[in-house]
């Protein structure tokens, strides 16, 4: 049976988690606890029960069986993509979001808390019985709603937490690519047409950035080549190569530079020279092609 990997696409075109389900046959086959003034540490004597639900969301390297039609298979999420996974799913607001069985949204619940699982021993996880791998993404989700609380926790209808959201495998991450690369090329051969026809069109082209953004995007060359060019996606490294050689840069491709700049700051970690959160991040230019780019959308009067 073949093993699939899924992943975040590092260039933010699929977003992560969108909600949390609660479900009584959790894919990861792990139950969660429910903490209530009995299993939690009191504050004060007034305290009431705190309904508070504690549990994996996901767990890295764990294989995991899907079934689609008669196609059987299994996939894994590695330790890198928990993490992204976890960090989007903040990031994005979506604590608030939900459900019962992937169907019924739920209101009144909330994520109050996140982590991963980085210490064996004294993991906040391992208090309460939760003896989950070093990886493992955790929740912490409070129940504000009596009837589910009532009807599906106390009750054992629910055991676990199960994830929705969107993620990519390599072959489909390989379309993906072909897209924008088709893309890339339609804009190079228009800007090829117009040297040719005596600049019949009128395209805005812009390669005033800083020496900055090129010494970037050399220097994420250079690691990435240190590490076999294993990080990035084929547009992030052409990207890299038009800016390490001061190309002009069309309105339309300063304005995906900013848009994956600006999500893509917090993997960038100038500590970690191996990490391809950082690397991905300088092959674009890194803050400073963050600075131009939104310096020059908003010249343009493309950004507020």
């Amino acid at each position: 049976m073949k093993i699939i990997e899924l992943f975040i696409d590092e260039e933010g075109l699929l977003s992560g988690i969108d909600a949390i389900s609660i479900v009584e046959n959790p894919a990861i086959e792990e139950n969660f606890i429910a903490l209530s003034e009995e299993k939690q540490v009191q504050l004060a004597e007034v305290d009431k029960e705190k309904k508070i639900l504690m549990g994996a969301a996901l767990i890295p390297n764990k294989n995991i069986y899907r079934r689609n039609g008669e196609d059987e298979y299994y996939i894994y999420f590695s330790e890198d993509t928990v993490r992204k996974a976890a960090e989007l799913f903040l990031m994005q607001g979506n604590q608030n979001r939900s459900t019962l069985e992937h169907q019924a949204e739920l209101h009144g619940l909330s994520v109050v808390e996140s982590w991963i699982v980085e210490d064996e021993t004294h993991d906040k996880s391992r208090k309460y019985g939760l003896n989950m791998p070093l990886g493992t993404w955790m929740v912490s989700m409070k129940v504000n709603n009596d009837e589910v609380w009532e009807d599906y926790v106390k009750s054992g209808k629910v055991k676990g937490f199960s994830i929705e959201g969107y993620f990519t495998d390599k072959v489909a991450m390989s379309k993906i690519e072909e897209l924008e690369e088709e893309s890339e090329a339609k804009q190079i051969l228009l800007e090829i047409a117009n040297i040719i026809l005596g600049d019949k069109y009128e395209l805005a082209t812009y390669s005033d950035y800083p020496k900055a953004v090129r010494n970037n995007a050399k220097l994420g060359i250079e690691l990435n080549r240190s590490v076999n060019n294993k990080c990035a996606t084929s547009v992030g490294k052409i990207r890299a190569q038009q800016l390490s050689r001061g190309e002009k840069l069309s309105l339309s491709t300063i304005k995906r530079m900013y848009s994956y700049l600006s999500r893509a700051e917090t993997y960038y970690d100038p500590n970690d020279s191996k990490a391809c959160g950082t690397i991905s991040y300088l092959l674009w230019g890194g803050k400073a092609g963050l600075a131009w780019s939104r310096g020059k959308l908003r010249e343009l009067g493309e950004l507020k």
